[in-house]
C-alpha cells in the first residue's frame, strides 16, 4: 500500500471532520473585509413589484445614504420568481433547477436596480466579483448584486416540498457573513416580523425584538422572511443580527443604518 501524499501544515493527515479539530478554530475570528458596510437587501416581492411609486422614493434614499456609509444592495425575486416556480413544480421540476430559474429573476432585478442607482454610482455586481468590493467603494461606487445564493443545480433538497430554501434573504445574510458587514437590513412591505400574517389578522402584534433560537422555537405557520435565513444566524459569524423594516416609508432605512430602534430585530 502506498504511503498517502501529505504537505506538512498544521491539517497534515487531518479528515477536517474530526470534531475536537473543529472546536480548536471555534475562537478563531475571520478577517473582516469590510466592517463598516451595510448589506441592504431589497425584496422582489414587497418592493420592486410595486414600481416606480415605490422604488423611486427608496432609490433616492439609499442614493443620498450612500454618500455617508458604505452600502451593498442585494436584490430579490418576487412576482416573476413565484410564477416561474409554480410552472416548475407543476412540471416536476427538481430543486436544483427551480433554483437554477429563479436565480435569473433576481439577477433582472439587479440590473433594474443598477441602472436606477446609476446617478449615484451605481454599478453592477457578480457573484464571483465579491472581494472587488473594497476596490469599488474606494472609487465611490454603488454596488448592487443579486441576491440568489449561487448553489444553482447544486440547490440543497428543502426537508419539505421542492422551493429551494436558500434563496435571497439567505443569500443577503450569507454576503454579510462573508465580508464581515456591519449590518444586514431586510427591505420588505411590513413593518417587521408579526406574531401572524397582518394581511389575515390586521390585529397580529409585532414582535420588536427576538432571538434566531425563540423565533425557529416558535414552528410559525408563516414568516415575513426565510427560516433558513434565521437558521444560519445562529452560526458564528461578524452578523449578530438582522434587521427587518418597512421600505414602504421613506426614512426607515436611514434610521436602520444609523441605529435607531425601527421594524424588527432579530438577534444571533
Amino acid at each position: 500500500m502506498r504511503k498517502r501524499v501529505e504537505l506538512d501544515s498544521k491539517l497534515k493527515g487531518e479528515s477536517l471532520v474530526r470534531k475536537s479539530l473543529l472546536k480548536s478554530q471555534a475562537e478563531i475570528s475571520p478577517l473582516r473585509l469590510i466592517p463598516d458596510l451595510n448589506v441592504v437587501k431589497i425584496g422582489g416581492h414587497g418592493i420592486i413589484d410595486y414600481g416606480r411609486d415605490v422604488v423611486m422614493p427608496l432609490v433616492e434614499e439609499i442614493g443620498a445614504l450612500s454618500k455617508e456609509h458604505k452600502i451593498l444592495v442585494v436584490t430579490g425575486g418576487g412576482a416573476r420568481v413565484r410564477h416561474i416556480m409554480s410552472i416548475g413544480i407543476d412540471l416536476g421540476m427538481p430543486t436544483g433547477v427551480l433554483a437554477e430559474m429563479s436565480a435569473k429573476i433576481s439577477e433582472q432585478n439587479a440590473i433594474m436596480m443598477t441602472l436606477l442607482l446609476s446617478k449615484w454610482g451605481g454599478s453592477r455586481l457578480h457573484t464571483s466579483d465579491l472581494l472587488d468590493l473594497p476596490t469599488m467603494f474606494s472609487l465611490g461606487l454603488l454596488p448592487v448584486i443579486h441576491g440568489t445564493p449561487p448553489y444553482g443545480l447544486y440547490e440543497y433538497s428543502p426537508e419539505v416540498g421542492l422551493i429551494p430554501p436558500h434563496r435571497t434573504d439567505t443569500g443577503a445574510l450569507l454576503i454579510a457573513q462573508l465580508l464581515g458587514a456591519k449590518s444586514c437590513i431586510l427591505v420588505k412591505n411590513v413593518d417587521g416580523l408579526y406574531e401572524q400574517d397582518p394581511r389575515l389578522n390586521p390585529e397580529a402584534p409585532l414582535i420588536r425584538d427576538i432571538t434566531a433560537e425563540d423565533l425557529l422555537n416558535r414552528e410559525m405557520e408563516d414568516m415575513v422572511l426565510e427560516p433558513k435565513a434565521v437558521e444560519l444566524l445562529q452560526n458564528p459569524s461578524a452578523i449578530q443580527e438582522i434587521k427587518i423594516i418597512n421600505g414602504h416609508k421613506p426614512g426607515q432605512l436611514s434610521e436602520a443604518i444609523n441605529g435607531g430602534e425601527v421594524g424588527t430585530v432579530i438577534h444571533r
